[in-house]
């Protein structure tokens, strides 16, 4: 069982422990579901494998706390152990960084923020590593959309407890080029696909990624083959090439600009829309995005795409915010420091208290 009112490194080493990867979060969720219908403070509902906790104080000003309870798969990094690293404790072990050490500050502080000047909407969910159409807060969003009405939402994702702000738009697509097949000894009689490819790999390898200036925030954007396949045998010529494109685009433009843009750069090609998924503005100007910023004091773009834009497009701002370096997310050394994990609890815990003007 979970213990929320644990120290918080000890509560962190338990959510480490219990597996979790995308598609196997029933025994973790329901860990959390009772653990905090513990608390009569909130009201707690299950979806699935989604668990929500909410707070009733009347604040007038409600704000979502999102984290979700899936890790990739495991490789080698359970169970968890802890180490010295440059001085400082660090727990190891998958999903530490991405996003348990979120998960534990979000369990902590629903257990103990008992009275707050803004109400909380806590929620866990699942299947984030995997594909969209099995995201547990979009499942949310068309069952219970209710549930995801807010005046800003906080995504724990890793960010060195600093607000990461809005995130990059994605798009994959697959180009196509149509050969003839032939034996490889007498290829004049065909047509190889794989070699029509070469200008589109060169268009690749020549693209610059744009810098865009939003709110004072540099979103880089990056244009990369991710895939390619082709040829069916070491003596024929190959009568088809595949190649997988993915667009990391900024939030000055919408899914719709961004395909435009890829079917114009590939212009001559057979261009596929395999999927994608809208960019998030930084939403700095709403006042309690403006609040919380003013709380943490370092604000820098967010690179990759994250929930942040699902909660966007339903016109609630939000920001990325929670402990651990991103860049050690899905790594095999993936690890956390434990005073990253404290500072962001009490980061958070104090903005949450903080009496405002509503």
């Amino acid at each position: 069982m979970l213990n929320c009112e644990a120290d918080i490194s000890v509560l962190l080493r338990r959510l480490v422990d219990v597996e979790s990867v995308s598609g196997g979060e029933g025994p973790l969720a329901d860990m959390v579901q009772t653990a905090l219908s513990a608390y009569s403070h909130l009201d707690v509902i299950r979806l699935g494998n989604v668990v929500v906790a909410r707070t009733s104080f009347g604040s007038g000003k409600r704000v979502i706390v999102a984290g979700h309870l899936d890790t990739v798969p495991v490789a080698g990094n359970l169970p968890s152990r802890i180490e010295m690293v440059g001085g400082r404790e660090t727990l190891f072990g998958r999903g530490s960084v991405d996003m348990k050490g979120g998960v534990a500050v979000q369990l902590s502080l629903a257990a103990s923020l008992t009275r707050a000047d803004t109400d909380v909407t806590w929620i866990f969910y699942d299947n984030e590593e995997v594909e969209d159409a099995k995201n547990g807060l979009g499942h949310l969003a068309v069952r219970r959309p209710d549930i995801l009405q807010a005046d800003m939402a906080i995504l724990m994702e890793p960010s060195d407890s600093l607000i990461e702000a809005g995130c990059q738009g994605t798009l994959r697509v697959g180009l196509h080029s149509r050969g003839v097949a032939a034996h490889s000894a007498r290829s004049w009689l065909g047509h190889n696909a794989i070699h029509d490819m070469a200008g589109a790999l060169s268009i690749l390898h020549d693209y610059e990624g744009t810098n865009v200036l939003i709110d004072s925030l540099v979103y880089r954007e990056g244009l990369n083959a991710v895939g390619i396949s082709g040829g069916v045998a070491g003596n024929v010529i190959p009568a088809r090439c595949d190649l997988i494109v993915n667009y990391r685009f900024a939030p000055d433009k919408n899914l719709a600009q961004a395909e435009e843009m890829v079917r114009q750069i590939f212009a001559g090609y057979d261009v596929d829309i395999l999927d994608g998924a809208e960019s998030a503005s930084p939403g700095l100007t709403s006042e309690l995005v403006a609040s919380f910023v003013g709380c943490v004091g370092q604000v820098r773009p967010k690179f990759g795409w994250t929930d942040v834009a699902r909660f966007a497009q339903l016109g609630v701002p939000g920001v990325n915010f929670g402990p651990g370096d991103p860049n050690l997310a899905h790594t095999d050394h993936e690890h956390i420091a434990l005073e990253d994990v404290v500072r962001c609890r009490d980061v958070l815990a104090g903005w949450l208290q903080t009496p405002r003007p509503w």
